[in-house]
């Protein structure tokens, strides 16, 4: 970290059925792998793409562990945060991926594996049962006009060996409503449905909402959007994910805006319908949800620091963690000063935590440090402690 100061937070937020404890924020420690990524801290992470062929930019990125037990990273790759189509990225931004073969220790050189005429973001990685690789993303129709954006849907790209090979013609989910847009991975649920969280906003309104997809054919055809928190009037801005819980249920986390919390809702019928949202109570943006296999459920996002609204001068790559399904949150945790965040985890084998994430800026790249998952009754009671640090 740049500082290594605690930011003191002393509020207790009720909200609904969730009560959450606010701490003190303890760091925590890492494997001291690497050299530097833009301007934050140089010994906390190792870069695992920056520059080169993937683009000037990498951001948005997402992590996951295949069956044959390689780590695989996708991301976005352009010149800026949206890149329009220009001499050095006539086709705008394109989707990279990067492979670890052992535990996150080295990786691969990036490889583009999807391209087209438009600015494909936001990719999303999971593996289903059956071996199948499913990429989720949204494209930008951008042309050479900055004024001029539309969205194009939607759309995914599957790979049968491994991500050594795509399809080249990506499915669209969302021909029906073109203003959908994804940040968070297709999941897969103990019945074969797949789950492909969305969300919508409206262009120049504070309008914006949450839904999912639903497929029941291994993604041939989805259903119509079904919409999370439309009623509620809210800007939810963005970045629905979802996760289920071990009664059967879904939860989905929506992240809010400004001064407005993240906010959650339930579903009891594996995604057809879904209760109306309520305050998650904690300001919130790209929330990535992680069962581990010591049942407790992970989620990472960017979070602000020692304030009632996002100030970005103060945000940073956070982590909280649930042991009750959530219904309560323990942290927040810092991992990282970034303000880019866009995180996602994957437990090691040594039960170790693996997180990717990116830093927002010129020149901004994919980094990835490995953490101990912190105790449980860590912030529990304030002042919170450090976490033990892991060496090399």
């Amino acid at each position: 970290m740049k500082n290594g100061k605690w930011a003191i937070i002393a509020l207790i937020l009720f909200v609904g059925p969730f009560y959450l404890i606010g701490s003190n924020h303890p760091i925590i420690s890492y494997n001291k792998r690497s050299t530097t990524l833009g301007i934050t801290d140089t010994t906390r992470y190792q870069i695992i793409s920056k520059g080169g062929d993937a683009g000037d930019y990498q951001a948005f990125p997402d992590a996951c562990r295949l069956q044959n037990g390689d780590i695989v990273v996708v991301f976005y790759g352009g010149d800026g945060h949206i890149t329009y189509p220009n001499e050095q990225y006539p086709k705008a931004g394109r989707i990279c991926m990067v492979r670890s073969r052992d535990e996150g220790k080295t990786w691969s050189r990036p490889v583009t594996i999807f391209d087209d005429l438009h600015d494909n973001r936001d990719p999303h990685i999971s593996q289903r049962n059956d071996g199948t690789i499913m990429v989720s993303f949204f494209s930008l129709d951008l042309k050479s006009n900055p004024k001029s954006r539309s969205g194009v849907g939607v759309h995914f790209i599957e790979s049968h060996d491994n991500g050594h090979t795509w399809t080249t013609k990506p499915r669209l989910v969302s021909p029906f409503g073109k203003d959908w847009y994804c940040s968070a991975p297709i999941r897969e649920m103990v019945d074969g449905t797949l789950i492909f969280p969305v969300y919508r906003q409206i262009m120049g309104t504070q309008n914006a909402w949450g839904g999912v997809f639903l497929s029941y054919d291994k993604g041939k055809s989805w259903t119509d959007p079904i919409t999370i928190g439309e009623d509620a009037g809210l800007f939810l801005a963005a970045e629905t994910d979802v996760i289920r819980l071990k009664n059967g249920a879904l939860f989905a986390a929506l992240r809010g805006q400004n001064e407005l919390p993240m906010h959650y809702a339930i579903s009891q019928d594996v995604g057809k319908s879904w209760s109306p949202v309520e305050s998650i109570g904690f300001l919130a943006h790209s929330p990535h949800l992680n069962r581990l296999s010591t049942g407790e459920i992970f989620m990472v996002y960017r979070g602000v620091e020692n304030s009632h609204t996002f100030d970005w001068d103060k945000a940073y790559t956070a982590l909280r963690v649930s042991y009750d399904e959530g219904k309560t949150w323990q942290g927040p945790f810092k991992l990282d000063n970034s303000r880019g965040a866009y995180p996602s985890t994957v437990e090691l084998k040594d039960g170790t935590i693996l997180l990717v994430f990116y830093e927002e800026g010129e020149n901004s790249g994919v980094g990835a440090l490995n953490f101990e998952v912190p105790a449980k009754e860590q912030a529990l009671s304030p002042p919170a402690e450090w976490v033990k640090f892991l060496n090399n």
